[in-house]
């Protein structure tokens, strides 16, 4: 999976069309974002593939961001290095 401001998706789009014939693009504009995906005639109306797409979904709207992780981590290592003392 990869994320990229819409910016950068505007000055490299032809590179992320082509990244998304293999993995999930999302495009990230303020705080919405956008998922590019590749779709030809024969998986277009594939249930599956909708499917696929709402458990992505719902696995980024749990998920956190790299800022709360190294919240999280800061704190844990602060309060192990706090137990050693």
């Amino acid at each position: 999976m990869t994320v990229v401001s819409s910016k950068e998706f505007v000055s490299n789009e032809d590179k992320y069309f082509d990244l998304a014939l293999d993995e999930q693009v999302f495009v990230k504009r303020g705080d919405n974002m956008f998922l590019i995906m590749y779709k030809n005639e024969n998986n277009y109306h594939d249930a599956s593939v909708y499917e696929e797409i709402l458990e992505s979904d719902d696995d980024l709207r749990s998920a956190i961001s790299a800022k709360e992780l190294l919240e999280m981590l800061h704190e844990d290592i602060h309060q192990m290095f706090n137990e050693k003392k």
